[in-house]
């Protein structure tokens, strides 16, 4: 029997276990545009870019339709080329366009749609909704100017993280994405854990930019400016790049930080190294189950913030990033000869709400913070470019001393390493992921959970006896730190 297939631009495709039409017609290798679409995400249908033609049914939507043996679908006819056009332009007419100075410029969707679809002319009124940004947050920047009603930062904020900050007020040309009340950013349950930046197609949600201040730091001669780096950002770094599988490619970020004008470059690997010693300890010495490791600060605000009566004990361990600033701060200015104040300590995370940590009173001393700035890898992208430097003609360089990794011992360390063992092999998706380990002859529940509505769904079972666990490690995000080592 020959298997169910659809008929895709003549081609005829045969139906996997492809959720939706457009998963089928990317498996074909057509390209469909989408502002709205995220396979992780519920279908939303709004931004009408992926509608096609199908044969005695018109124009539908390839992300809400399911396919269907026989079907015969083409991506690509005048009407609806014409109809993408024409809802591009509404957009345009309705958008902020001062591209060149916005900082998703290169990176845009919507940018990048205009260009291959050629729209060079918008023929309807330019009517923008100017709005005032919101800059209240450690972590995020808003610029409803330029939002284009997609839905991706509101439902990744429902649905992945449960923390619903954001969402749709007012309908028709009034409709907008906002904070409950239309509320700054900052006065929302928001945790800053960046993923609806990471989901908005164009520059409504940004990271908070830190590199002018960084700059600032390095040309003033009366600074000592150290740099940490995660080496999950130095990945993406890398990759940004094209190293891709070079081996040398980290240190040929070290090379380029130190072009900059750091005068000193490390590696976090050795703070992250720590915080596990200290992690272990305290789990050894803490009898109340579970214990939560405390390491992603959105995961902390996350807690904090909706369960201060948290079940079990949370790790009072500083992340590595907290860490590595305590120690620069505290050992490394004495050593070096350097006044407190005088040492700029600056961070590189792939992740927003190390920011917004940075910035918490807990981690300074009087008004000098122990980190005093956070760039996340994009960031130091533009500032490499900016300085114009050669990447492909970097020489290899190494992290500085005097920091070195710590071993980490006891009965705790056998709990950190299956939970680590889990993390990469959780391989960067959402989920919660459980298992046993047996240390000292002590058997061991641990779970590694990433997305904060998991953990609202970990916690609520352990809550009401459903569920028990020795040791949960919790990751906001799907990415990033997900694939590090903290």
């Amino acid at each position: 029997m020959d298997s169910p297939t659809v008929l895709i631009d003549k081609t005829s495709v045969p139906i996997g276990d492809e959720p939706n039409l457009l998963e089928l017609i990317r498996k074909a290798g057509v390209e469909l545009p989408t502002f709205c679409y995220n396979p992780e995400l519920s279908i939303f249908g709004s931004c009408r870019m992926c509608m096609v033609e199908v044969e005695g049914r018109g124009i539908l939507p390839a992300c809400s339709t399911n396919p269907e043996s026989g079907m015969v679908v083409r991506t690509n006819t005048k009407q609806v080329r014409d109809l993408r056009k024409m809802i591009l332009e509404l957009m345009l007419a309705s958008h902020d366009q001062e591209c060149t100075t916005c900082p998703k410029n290169g990176g845009c969707r919507l940018q990048m749609i205009s260009k291959h679809l050629a729209v060079t002319e918008v023929r309807f009124k330019h009517m923008p909704h100017i709005e005032p940004g919101d800059a209240s947050s450690d972590a995020i920047a808003r610029d409803m100017s330029k939002c284009i009603l997609c839905g991706d930062c509101v439902r990744v904020c429902h649905e992945k993280q449960s923390v619903r900050a954001l969402n749709f007020t007012h309908r028709g040309a009034h409709a907008r994405v906002l904070p409950a009340f239309n509320r700054n950013l900052a006065e929302t349950e928001c945790v800053s854990c960046g993923q609806c930046v990471k989901s908005c197609p164009v520059g409504a949600l940004t990271v908070k930019p830190s590199a002018a201040d960084v700059w600032a730091a390095i040309y003033d001669s009366q600074k000592t400016v150290v740099v940490q780096i995660a080496p999950a950002a130095c990945k993406e770094m890398c990759k940004a790049f094209g190293e891709g599988s070079d081996a040398h490619g980290t240190e040929k970020v070290v090379t380029a930080l130190r072009l900059m004008g750091f005068d000193r470059v490390y590696d976090t690997d050795f703070s992250s190294e720590a915080v596990k010693a200290v992690v272990g300890k305290e789990f050894e010495k803490t009898s109340k189950r579970p214990f939560f490791t405390s390491s992603c600060p959105a995961w902390v605000a996350f807690a904090g913030a909706f369960y201060p009566d948290l079940p079990g004990t949370l790790s009072s361990c500083k992340s590595p990033q907290q860490m590595f600033g305590t120690l620069c701060k505290d050992k490394l200015a004495s050593q070096i000869g350097v006044m407190r104040e005088d040492l700029v300590v600056v961070s590189v995370m792939p992740c927003a709400a190390k920011k917004h940590e940075a910035r918490l009173e807990k981690h300074a001393t009087g008004s000098n913070p122990d980190v005093d700035y956070v760039l996340n890898p994009q960031e130091l992208v533009l500032m490499i470019e900016e300085r114009n430097i050669a990447w492909g003609e970097l020489a290899i360089g190494a992290f500085d001393e005097p920091f070195v990794s710590t071993t980490v011992g006891g009965a705790g360390a056998g709990v950190l390493k299956a939970v680590s063992d889990m993390v990469r092999d959780n391989n960067g998706s959402y989920g919660i992921k459980s298992g046993e380990t047996t240390i000292g002859g002590n058997k061991l529940r641990v779970a590694v959970v990433t997305g904060l509505a998991n953990a609202r769904i970990v916690i609520d079972k352990v809550r009401s006896g459903e569920e028990a666990f020795d040791l949960v490690k919790v990751m906001s995000c799907g990415d990033g730190c997900a694939h590090g080592e903290d």
